[in-house]
This record gives C-alpha cells, sequence and structure tokens, in this order.
C-alpha cells in the first residue's frame, strides 16, 4: 500500500475506535485485507480491536472495536451470508472463485464492501456486508454464462470442499521450512518471501524466517495463497517431522 493509502487507513481505524470509546458503542469497519489487518493490528488504540469474516478462517475481515465490558453487549458484525446457486444444476458450468467474483463486481460495488467467497461444489456462498446483501439478492442473476439465484444462508457448516488437507515432512516448525514445503519451494527463496514482507501470519506481518508457527496457525503469502498449519503428526526415522496442512 501507498504511504498515503496508510495514513488514511489508520486515521479511520483511529476514529472509529475514538467512536466506541466516546459512545460505548460498537463501530465496524468494512472487509479489510490481510495487509490493512495487519496495519490496524499495529496500532495502539483506546479500545480493543478483534476481526471477524462471518466463518472461522475468513481472509477478509471486519474490524469490531470495542469490548463487552464497556459496551455491555457481545458485538454484533454486520454481515450476512449470501447463498449463490445455479437455477438449473443440470445445465450449470463450472464456476471458479474468480467467475463469481467476476459477476459480483459487475454489479458496480466495490471489493470492501465483500469478504470471502466460498466455492462449494456448484454453490458459493458469499459473506458481505448487510447494507449491500438485498442488492446482490436482486440483482446477481447470472455468473458466467449460467443462471443463478441468491438468497440469505446460514454459513455452510464446514469449508473443507474449499481447501485440501495435505501431509508435508519439514526439519522444524519454521515459517520458511513450512513455506518452502507448501509450495515445492527451495529454503533461500522462501525465506526472502519473509524478508520482502509478503507473509502474514494470522494477520500480522512476518519478516523473521525462522519463527516458530503455532498449531491453527493462518499463514498468507502474497502471490501464493494461504494455508493452515494443522500441526505435527509424528517424527520419521531420520528426525524430520510430518505434519499436516491445510491449502485454502
Amino acid at each position: 500500500m501507498a504511504e498515503d493509502d496508510i495514513g488514511r487507513l489508520k486515521k479511520r481505524f483511529a476514529e472509529l475506535a475514538e467512536r466506541a470509546d466516546r459512545s460505548s458503542i460498537w463501530q465496524y469497519s468494512r472487509f479489510l485485507t490481510i495487509a490493512e489487518q495487519a496495519e490496524l493490528l499495529k496500532l495502539r488504540l483506546p479500545v480493543p480491536v478483534t476481526l471477524c469474516g462471518g466463518i472461522d478462517g475468513a481472509e477478509r475481515r471486519i474490524a469490531c472495536f470495542g469490548s463487552e465490558a464497556l459496551m455491555g453487549c457481545e458485538p454484533e458484525p454486520p454481515i450476512e451470508c449470501v447463498r449463490i446457486s445455479p437455477l438449473n444444476p443440470r445445465f450449470s458450468g463450472e464456476l471458479a472463485h474468480r467467475d463469481y467474483l467476476g459477476a459480483l463486481m459487475a454489479l458496480g460495488v466495490t471489493r470492501d464492501v465483500m469478504g470471502d467467497i466460498i466455492v462449494s461444489g456448484s454453490e458459493a456462498y458469499l459473506f458481505c456486508l448487510d447494507q449491500i446483501a438485498a442488492y446482490m439478492i436482486d440483482e446477481l442473476h447470472e455468473v458466467g454464462r449460467t443462471s443463478v439465484k441468491a438468497e440469505l444462508s446460514d454459513p455452510p457448516e464446514s469449508t473443507s470442499e474449499s481447501g485440501e488437507e495435505i501431509s508435508i515432512v519439514i526439519a522444524s516448525e519454521r515459517l520458511d521450512a513450512l513455506i518452502a514445503a507448501v509450495w515445492k519451494l527451495p529454503r533461500e527463496e522462501a525465506k526472502a518471501l519473509c524478508e520482502k514482507g509478503l507473509v502474514y501470519v494470522d494477520s500480522r506481518l512476518r519478516e523473521r524466517a525462522g519463527d516458530r508457527i503455532d498449531e491453527g496457525a493462518a499463514v498468507s503469502v502474497r502471490g501464493r495463497g494461504r494455508f493452515i498449519y494443522v500441526g505435527l503428526d509424528r517424527e520419521t526415522k531420520k528426525g524430520k517431522l510430518r505434519v499436516r496442512v491445510k491449502k485454502l
């Protein structure tokens, strides 16, 4: 992000935090990218901040400014889940994430009102701000060349179809070792990705390739993708570690 963009973003975060502190009413941002979340988590603000994307493991999330102690209630993030399904599954084309995103952006909305899009079989689940959900439902009629319908829905019970769990062997639970094994890269290339500021762990920028990664951590590498570090399976006879990750 450009310095001017970062400056405006930090100013907006400060305004929301101060408003929450002054009014004792929860305040919410729009959906944030991983890089924007990382900038937020660097700040010292007058109220706590939590992140929510509508489902566990979401990449794009909104910031909730406040605390239950201060507000006297739990946060109610303004997020709706919209299910997008073909009108006639028999004649549905094979649709990918980019097809859904392209169709939604063509409606004239901005990316920051939309969170993750989870593709599951012939359907997709969109997380979006509640203020835009009705518009999405009324206006979205086609994805690719497939006629679709959109309707409010509960979030999917599982995102297993949107990710692949794999087993890999690493020398240690270092960040660069995991990245190298997941994307089959030389260790030095994985280390360089960290040093260039392209790696985030649980929405925080990580530039130290030697950092140990905890079980359940979400690792995002710009230009490559994301994975969840599921954890250690066992130690091999040669003293290495067989671990599991879920590529998203």
